[in-house]
């Protein structure tokens, strides 16, 4: 009798075991999944994953060579100083670049970028961090994890504008200058928008027309973009601009093409897309490449 109530026992023990396995698997899988460390030294760009809250290397970079931007020489001048200033430890201002889509916005800040890491002149290599409109409000938890390294960052935001109910542009004015701390040394922070006030034009027309006070409502928004030291306004380009775009991309990738057909072509392609930019012209690259059975993978 002993012998088969202890074996009752020993039985009753493995299934509640059994279960109790079961029970913490079910609790494991419901825990969010550990927070990925960062290795700052294992890529010079990354990605801001706000949640779980790390940076994600990108191990090849979608960009293009500095010397294929073309049109934009006066601006593209001015970036590349303010960013080497900024690298070698220098004081450098918040860049917004602003204007026509398509002129190569943000094609030039990761052409700046790796340029000014070409260099040779730095003894620890520029990081860029891009990080999401959607997440700018996480800014500030952004930087408290940047402000001890030993790197210096570009925090870049590609399209940033702001509509009607947004309220997140006052956590960008406050990480950018405001605050106790304010902004950490080793970081900077460069924009593109195709609004000059980061905001849309009937949004700040409602304001004035609406508010007690409209200067101070007006003013309240449109001093989003105030921080932003460096405004670099962008143009839409001319014919001879637009085809010197072209030009480029054709020499730099080895199309076979008679000057005159490239040109005739690549004009009637801008008709067709009723505007000339360099991201139309790349668009005409990228189809005479297909149909010359070429692939444009540096």
């Amino acid at each position: 009798m002993q012998k088969q109530k202890t074996k009752m026992t020993d039985s009753t023990i493995e299934a509640l075991n059994k279960k109790l396995d079961r029970l913490i698997e079910a609790v494991a899988r419901l825990a969010p999944p550990p927070v990925p460390q960062t290795d700052l030294g294992g890529a010079d760009c990354f990605v801001w994953q706000a949640d779980p809250g790390y940076l994600e290397p990108v191990r090849k970079v979608n960009r293009v060579d500095i010397g294929l931007i073309r049109g934009v020489d006066r601006v593209r001048d001015i970036l590349v100083d303010n960013t080497e200033r900024f690298a070698s430890g220098y004081a450098a201002n918040n860049v917004l670049l602003w204007g026509a889509r398509g002129m190569g916005k943000s094609s030039l800040v990761k052409a700046v970028h790796a340029a000014v890491n070409a260099s040779a002149k730095l003894d620890l290599p520029l990081k860029l961090i891009e990080i999401h409109r959607e997440d700018i409000d996480t800014l500030p938890k952004l930087m408290a994890l940047l402000k001890a390294a030993p790197y210096r960052f570009i925090l870049f935001c590609d399209d940033l504008s702001f509509d009607h109910d947004d309220t997140s542009y006052k956590s960008l004015k406050a990480a950018l200058e405001g605050g106790v701390e304010g902004r950490p040394a080793n970081v900077i922070f460069y924009a593109t928008s195709n609004r000059r006030h980061l905001l849309p034009r009937d949004m700040i027309d409602n304001e004035r027309s609406t508010a007690i006070n409209p200067s101070e409502a007006v003013e309240e928004k449109v001093s989003l973009s105030d921080r932003f030291g460096l405004w670099l306004g962008f143009h839409k380009c001319s014919q001879d601009e637009y085809l010197n775009m072209i030009d480029g991309y054709v020499r730099h990738h080895g199309l076979a093409i008679d000057p005159e057909t490239l040109r005739a072509e690549a004009l009637e392609w801008a008709t067709t897309r009723g505007s000339r930019s360099g991201r139309v012209a790349w668009q005409y690259t990228q189809d005479l490449a297909g149909r010359l059975g070429k692939s444009l993978q540096d």
